[in-house]
């Protein structure tokens, strides 16, 4: 549709000044870009000025209005100093990420690292925030995931929580493929463990004992002796394991007249590491060693045990098996030793 040229009718628009201007379109007449607005009949050129037909609604005047060739601009001026100013915290950001994935690979290959993290930092703020314990928090999601009666149910769910939630201090699922081994290969009627901890070794070592075999369990901290008893009834081994509370240099010299034990088959040492060495000679003193027992160490490589390692290596009492592994849970490198008792 054209668009006639009237001097009674358009003001101050003559036939000069244009020549065609499209219904909802754009045309070029004299070297200027004109528009239509259809409600009111007004034509506006890009420098920004309407020019009137009909009244029909009000256009804001030139002086308020900013030219669309003006603002494109401007944002082109301003784009620079955005970026520039937008790469500083870009920066940050990415020093930052790179600072965490640092410590992150650090934890896991660094044991030193690794427990200063989970066992100071993490644990504290966690413990703080949740207002409990981690071995209590270990033992709820036990509860509400694995199943009563079950203990292979149990032992992969503290594998599922401590490799996924929240590391511990368990003998985990790749050292625990050795013990189970071991286990089997002395297949103890007497057993015993030194380190509780949570229940995670007790239930573990139990599930694999011959029936009429008994595991004693040696615990000092009192919060994880009440955590292991209720670890080991859920998973419905207390008849096979007898949980004792209190430090293994009392209790090892009690064992033959107030536990009724005559000899050991299997030790588990899994406790301090300092005393590794003086409980394995309580041990020998005590006459609870027969030839053929079987005594497997963990951690002696990290958090290590060297004195422990000295001493059954250069024991002609002791033949000794190193196994390499990987600490609980990460990848740091450690191991178990496995010392047969010669006599």
């Amino acid at each position: 549709m054209q668009l006639r040229s009237s001097t009674g009718l358009c003001l101050g628009i003559t036939a000069a000044s244009f020549t065609q201007i499209f219904f909802h379109g754009v045309t070029l007449s004299n070297s200027k870009l004109y528009t239509r607005c259809v409600p009111c009949r007004g034509v506006r050129c890009a420098e920004g000025s309407w020019l009137l037909l009909s009244p029909r609604h009000r256009h804001r005047p030139a002086s308020a209005r900013t030219r669309p060739g003006s603002r494109r601009g401007g944002r082109r001026r301003e784009q620079p100093q955005m970026l520039e100013s937008s790469s500083v915290p870009l920066f940050i950001v990415f020093i930052l990420l790179l600072v965490l994935l640092l410590i992150v690979l650090l934890i896991r290959k660094n044991g030193t690292a690794a427990l200063i993290w989970n066992e100071i930092i993490r644990e504290k703020i966690t413990n703080f925030i949740m207002n409990q314990s981690k071995e209590q928090r270990i033992l709820n999601f036990v509860l509400q995931n694995a199943v009563r009666g079950d203990p292979c149910s149990v032992v992969d769910t503290i594998d599922k929580y401590c490799s996924q939630k929240e590391w511990a201090m368990n003998v985990g699922d790749e050292k625990g493929k050795v013990l189970d081994k071991t286990v089997e290969e002395a297949n103890p009627s007497v057993a015993l463990e030194l380190g509780t901890y949570c229940g995670y070794s007790a239930v573990r070592i139990s599930r694999l004992l011959k029936a009429g075999a008994r595991l004693l369990t040696v615990e000092f901290n009192p919060e994880f002796a009440a955590i292991a008893k209720q670890m080991i009834e859920f998973a419905g081994v207390q008849d096979k394991v007898k949980l004792l509370e209190g430090p293994s240099e009392e209790i090892i010299p009690q064992l033959k007249k107030k536990y009724e034990v005559d000899t050991l088959d299997f030790v588990f040492l899994d406790h301090w590491k300092d005393r590794y060495t003086p409980d394995t000679k309580l041990l020998q003193e005590c006459n609870l060693l027969r030839k053929g027992s079987v005594l497997l160490a963990d951690n002696v490589i990290f958090p290590g045990a060297p004195d422990f390692l000295n001493y059954v290596r250069k024991s002609p009492h002791f033949q000794c098996t190193n196994y390499p592994s990987h600490l609980e849970y990460m990848q740091v490198e450690d191991a178990m030793e496995k010392a047969v008792f010669l006599g």
